[in-house]
């Protein structure tokens, strides 16, 4: 079996090979890409990610693992604070023996998942976006680590990608929701995208944000704490003398992170004035889910907080870069660059930043 030390910088090696080979490659729009190259790094992905060993480098996994059927079977518990994940977590560990095949089957929503919404969304360019998407800098955690806001996140984004079919995009709303309590954010934001469209207040509104953390006003993060539930609050009202095992404070690293989808658009918006229903949407979802981590960004685990907008991170960046159906319009050109400072964004952060 693979160390799980190891397990890291296999991941990063293929996905770093695989992008340097296909980048450079853009196919016309009017032809659709076979999906089996995609495909079949999907499966690769799950069986990786799934049959991973049971180890502290993969922190949450160590506390399923351990609770794996400790807890009795006694039927759908309909006040489970995370509806279908934990009733689901306690079924299976009712009936298997060990947690593998339920780490594969969250691995395999993940991942399946995101390759959906890569083929639905860009069924001419499958492979390199999902690559992006694989390569983005929070990817490989929750997939190993916190697998059940990862699992979310994806039944989310199938979601928004199926937002022209009602029945399907609520269905994988409520899913999502079921998987992860705090997808509510997500939602709400989106239900206030489709209510409120001023692309201008969207922008001041996360400059606001910002600043306020830069000022370190703790006001709303107060008020947040109060209105979410005993588990949200817990990350909110915490002493800043407890030792929590991770970094606190104003994240100039998380910041630099979050605001390169809001420049990209800033310029897509206001300076090439792309009109794209589904890009509007997940900018101002990404806009108000980040502003929101912003005012909470001296909370634990501020992570967990920033990733209920930095899931839509990939495909927000890379949307307009392989939608344009003009190959010599300036957001196409650039798209290498694009694709190229992601990647190695994520190769600095996870091989020098944090080594």
């Amino acid at each position: 079996m693979i160390p799980a030390y190891l397990y890291k910088y296999i991941y990063l090696l293929l996905v770093t090979v695989l992008t340097l080979t296909v980048v450079k490659y853009r196919r016309s729009l009017r032809v659709n890409e076979s999906i089996t190259g995609s495909a079949l790094l999907c499966l690769f992905m799950v069986l990786f990610i799934g049959f991973r060993p049971v180890s502290i480098y993969f922190v949450d996994m160590v506390n399923y693992a351990n609770g794996w059927g400790r807890c009795t079977w006694w039927g759908f518990d309909w006040e489970a604070e995370n509806l279908l994940f934990d009733n689901l977590y306690q079924y299976m560990g009712s009936i298997f023996p060990d947690g593998t095949v339920f780490f594969v089957l969250m691995a395999a929503i993940n991942f399946t998942g995101m390759l959906v919404v890569c083929r639905k969304l860009f069924p001419s360019n499958t492979l390199i976006v999902f690559l992006v998407c694989l390569a983005a800098f929070s990817t490989f955690s929750y997939g190993t680590n916190g697998i059940k806001a990862g699992a979310a996140a994806s039944l989310f984004l199938v979601a928004l990608a199926y937002r022209d079919n009602i029945v399907v995009s609520i269905f994988f709303l409520f899913l999502s929701w079921g998987f992860h309590h705090s997808m509510q954010m997500p939602v709400a934001a989106y239900v206030l995208t489709l209510i409120f469209k001023n692309k201008k207040w969207y922008f001041y509104g996360w400059l606001f944000c910002l600043l306020m953390a830069v000022a370190h006003i703790s006001f709303f993060q107060e008020l947040f704490a109060g209105m979410t539930d005993e588990s949200g609050a817990g990350y909110l009202n915490w002493d800043a003398n407890d030792d929590w095992g991770g970094k606190s404070g104003f994240r100039i690293d998380f910041v630099i992170y979050s605001a390169m989808p809001v420049v990209m658009g800033y310029y897509v918006k206001f300076k090439y004035r792309l009109e794209d229903r589904l890009y509007d949407i997940m900018l101002y979802m990404y806009l108000t889910c980040n502003g929101i981590w912003m005012l909470c960004m001296y909370a634990q685990f501020t992570n967990r907080i920033a990733y209920l907008s930095w899931f839509m991170y990939p495909i927000l960046l890379v949307y307009p870069c392989y939608a344009i159906v003009d190959k010599n319009h300036p957001l196409v050109l650039v798209r290498q660059k694009v694709v190229l400072l992601h990647l190695a964004f994520t190769l600095f952060m996870d091989l020098i930043y944090y080594a």
